[in-house]
């Protein structure tokens, strides 16, 4: 089933990178308290994702920032390092949470799980947004195949 708006977001463990490596966190960590924007990409460091999907969210994390979010969250599925690289080539710093789903478990039990095999990428997460308060889901918006419109900043700032 898919997660929508109304439902609180499920316990799961997602791996972030600290100076002092990578480190575990909890989605109540990072979604229980307060207003969170959390965007999903299919792969790190491929096309739509690394040209506008995460671009989007930097040029845009003032503006986001600005409408009460206390933070910004990207999920992928891909292990805590590439998602530490891709990070850091696109310069985001501190501003987005780079948060790595390496076994896409969060994803499966948001129900938001794409079979990529046909391209050679496995299990990943489908493109999306959703706008998070205390845990609970208030929007959520699912792209369709081949689509970007509605997970994109531009679209998530309308919302806020």
């Amino acid at each position: 089933m898919t997660i929508k708006a109304g439902d609180r977001i499920p316990a799961a463990t997602l791996t972030v990178m600290t100076a002092d490596g990578p480190s575990k966190v909890s989605t109540n960590e990072l979604f229980g308290a307060g207003k969170v924007v959390m965007f999903s990409v299919p792969g790190a460091f491929t096309p739509t994702c690394s040209a506008r999907h995460l671009p989007g969210f930097v040029d845009h994390i003032g503006d986001i920032k600005s409408k009460g979010v206390d933070r910004v969250v990207c999920i992928a599925v891909n292990d805590v390092f590439v998602m530490d690289a891709w990070g850091k080539s696109a310069g985001v710093g501190d501003r987005i949470v780079m948060a790595a789903d390496g076994n896409g478990e969060f994803t499966r039990s948001l129900g938001l799980e794409l079979d990529a095999s046909g391209f050679g990428m496995g299990k990943r997460g489908q493109r999306f947004a959703m706008i998070v308060e205390d845990g609970v889901v208030k929007t959520v918006d699912v792209e369709g195949p081949g689509e970007f419109k509605v997970s994109s900043a531009e679209h998530v700032l309308g919302q806020l």
